[in-house]
């Protein structure tokens, strides 16, 4: 198969040569170019629970919503994601992991589509604020005994367990886990600015959807989100929807983390693209509003997100001024270096896995235009999806 495209970064035409599911030559191209699309590496999506009625964390998770959420992700140029599973009971976590494991080791494609699994929770603050959409019922201390189970029922796939550092064994559990491999993630949070540094001692590398999941309101100087922005040993994963942070606080994150240590999420939710409405998810009742951004009715509070990376790399694009080339490392190798993944994955280099988007960014459109999609070698997604005004 070859790929012809022009490159966001260094705006040049080339012609990608796939083979056995890897890049095999990139050459240049001289004639003809003037039409031809974006060519980018495949965005990989660190924080995904679901889509449509489909969600990681469902009580009775099935293969057919497994593929659901793939195939929907495949429309946004999204190749891999890591799949998020939210505070839930011990025996539902375990019991989706095997789930996951099962139908990863069942499906080539969807194997490849899966770039790890994430535990976000049940670890986490209790209280309302921090502890966002999550079930209270099922909050609970860190048990790296616990966490050691989750690791052998999903075979070694979980690459990242989000926690709050408050909780007093929070720093044992950050080394036990890191220890595993693991990536310790700091979220959900209404720790003091000691336990913050305490867990990034431990190991902690970092922050999940910083400034959300945090109370409505917090001391002006001293707070969690301050100090978690001011450490530089933590990479800060942000939702760039235009509904989880304002565009101020947008840029000001862009400013002092740099493009180096930030990673885009979407934190994409069960009933992203549902149309709107309240619906009722496990025990929370969650509204999809007229704009699509998902929350609890009658709060501030957000429960998860209703829009995937296609729209929110333009976003991020707009309110802080930064190319398409210049964003691409915050949805690619980022997200891939902080999770351990191969060298060269998200990167256009002979070699490196053929999973890429071909895309148009044009100005005054919300979302980029997909136009073909290819995870490992084969074509995953072919439209002009994503043309909104």
């Amino acid at each position: 198969m070859v790929i012809e495209g022009i490159t966001p970064t260094t705006r040049e035409a080339v012609a990608v040569h796939i083979r056995s599911g890897r890049i095999a030559e990139i050459r240049p191209l001289r004639d003809g170019t003037g039409r031809l699309p974006l060519l980018c590496p495949g965005f990989l999506d660190m924080q995904v629970n679901g889509v449509l009625h489909s969600d990681y964390s469902l009580e009775q998770l099935r293969a057919e919503q497994i593929r659901q959420i793939v195939e929907r992700l495949d429309c946004s140029g999204t190749t891999q994601h890591v799949a998020t599973i939210i505070t839930s009971p011990k025996e539902r976590i375990i019991g989706n992991l095997k789930t996951l494991v099962r139908v990863m080791n069942n499906d080539r494609d969807l194997a490849h589509a899966i770039a790890g699994i994430h535990i976000e929770g049940p670890f986490i603050a209790p209280e309302d604020g921090p502890r966002g959409a999550h079930d209270r019922a099922y909050i609970r201390p860190p048990d790296i005994e616990e966490a050691r189970q989750w690791q052998d029922a999903a075979e070694g796939h979980i690459r990242l367990i989000t926690l709050s550092p408050e909780w007093e064994k929070a720093p044992q559990f950050i080394r036990g886990v890191t220890e595993l491999g693991i990536v310790a993630a700091i979220g959900h949070s209404a720790a003091t600015e000691r336990q913050i540094r305490a867990a990034v001692d431990a190991g902690a590398s970092l922050s999940t959807h910083l400034g959300n999941g945090s109370h409505p309101r917090i001391p002006r100087l001293h707070n969690y989100i301050w100090e978690q922005l001011a450490e530089d040993r933590l990479t800060a994963g942000i939702i760039s929807d235009g509904f989880h942070l304002p565009e101020a606080v947008l840029k000001v994150f862009a400013r002092v983390k740099g493009m180096e240590r930030l990673i885009l999420v979407s934190d994409a939710a069960y009933l992203a693209g549902c149309e709107p409405g309240i619906y009722r998810h496990d025990a929370v009742e969650v509204q999809v509003h007229e704009d699509g951004h998902l929350g609890l009715p009658g709060t501030e509070i957000l429960a998860g997100a209703g829009h995937l990376l296609d729209w929110d790399i333009p976003h991020f694009a707009r309110v802080t001024g930064s190319r398409l080339g210049e964003i691409l490392p915050l949805v690619t190798t980022n997200p891939a270096h902080l999770l351990g993944l191969e060298k060269d994955f998200g990167t256009l280099q002979p070699g490196a896995p053929a999973n890429l988007v071909l895309c148009r960014h044009e100005e005054g459109l919300k979302r980029l235009q997909i136009l073909k999609t290819i995870r490992a070698g084969s074509i995953v997604y072919t439209g002009e999806a994503g043309a909104e005004n």
